[in-house]
């Protein structure tokens, strides 16, 4: 029995977040559950499975535990985890045929463009690129054949905010999907199933597990439709799961998680508000500042802001490289959601048919004192 069952009124996300994994241990009074590594677990004699559980593939009892509580975050009943976000990303993306038809945020993840581009085209599986921001744009991108429209709100690495109702809404007005990919933002900051989204697809690598240290994926939906219980299928069958010490670890970084994304926002404001006004600073995209295009519609649909931004420097893409370079607190390196702080020249992370601008660095804004970050970033744009 989690903590859960035993309380009869709703709990807030803090709470959920806060109380992840906490399940004492019948057997040893232990507050935090146990790892639990075995890879297979005894029948009863008429050979059914008394505790539900069969072989690690298709189940395990640490990782039966994160996806309940990350589908609680997300307001739901239904994850599948996998082992990284673009084997989550890939799951959903098996879930369709050859000759359908995806439309995807023209600014997004590159490994999501490239999963696209270099696997799936082989399979038949058509795709195009849109402004997901713009909703005439979409409406005219979308095929008799379309199935699935991804969007990715605030978006990599730009920025970019779409709205969502609005976007599932047209999703499903012509029968199709509406999937976001709400890694940047967590749960703790939006909830795109509560705007309409049939899917929300994380990597847990970055704020869930929050400390650089773990690889993991999810596939969270609103319901248990056929579609969810395709990738349940190909997660038990496929087998790309994640380890037991690998959910444990998530867990471990969700316990804090409404702490850090605090610290996270708090420290990407001031930091934007900081490059807003700076002589060498072209332009700053950071969706928390008013001047954004996506402010209104990211106040609207998310608590805050996040802690991720990007800003393109003046003086080209030599002038960002040497900025990047001369930083000190701000660790040269890919990725983010970590308590440590990351700056990286996208366009060289993304390579040759990079869309993103040569200028351009972005930021992962960590959770040290926001005053020594800025004072890094002063010195490094002198």
């Amino acid at each position: 029995m989690s903590f859960k069952d035993s309380i009869d009124y709703p709990l807030q996300l803090n709470t959920i977040a806060a109380r992840a994994g906490h399940q004492s241990d019948q057997e040893t009074g232990a507050v935090i559950a146990p790892i639990h590594v075995s890879t297979t677990f005894e029948r009863d004699a008429d050979g059914s499975y008394p505790t539900g559980n069969v072989y690690a593939r298709v189940g395990n009892p640490t990782r039966n535990k994160l996806e309940k509580i990350l589908a609680s975050l997300e307001g739901s009943t239904d994850c599948a985890t996998f082992a990284s976000g673009s084997a989550a990303t890939a799951s959903v993306f098996q879930t369709l045929s050859s000759g359908d038809h995806v439309l995807v945020s023209e600014d997004c993840y590159h490994g999501t463009m490239n999963i696209l581009k270099t696997i799936f085209t082989r399979w038949g599986l058509q795709s195009s690129f849109v402004d997901m921001t713009n909703l005439e744009a979409i409406k005219h991108s979308i095929l008799p054949n379309t199935k699935l429209l991804w969007l990715e709100t605030p978006s990599n690495p730009m920025l970019k905010i779409t709205e969502i109702k609005k976007v599932s809404d047209l999703a499903h007005s012509v029968n199709a999907l509406c999937v976001a990919d709400n890694t940047w933002a967590t749960p703790m900051l939006q909830n795109p199933l509560n705007l309409g989204a049939d899917l929300v697809v994380h990597s847990t690598t970055k704020y869930l597990g929050g400390h650089s240290d773990v690889l993991g994926g999810a596939v969270i939906a609103s319901q248990d439709s056929p579609v969810f219980q395709s990738i349940r299928e190909i997660q038990m069958t496929v087998g790309g799961v994640p380890s037991p010490f690998d959910c444990w670890l998530i867990l471990r970084g969700l316990r804090t998680l409404h702490l850090r994304m605090q610290a996270h926002c708090d420290n990407a404001k001031l930091i934007a508000y900081f490059l807003e006004d700076h002589c060498a600073v072209e332009s700053v995209h950071y969706p928390g500042l008013k001047s954004n295009p996506g402010h209104e519609v990211a106040s609207n649909q998310m608590r805050d802001f996040g802690g991720m931004l990007s800003f393109q420097v003046k003086g080209g893409k030599q002038e960002a490289l040497l900025t990047a370079s001369r930083t000190k607190l701000f660790t040269r390196a890919t990725s983010l959601g970590g308590t440590e702080s990351l700056i990286e020249h996208r366009a060289s992370i993304e390579g040759p048919n990079s869309t993103t601008p040569n200028n351009l660095l972005r930021v992962s804004v960590g959770i040290e004192d926001p005053n020594d970050l800025i004072r890094d970033l002063e010195r490094a744009l002198s």
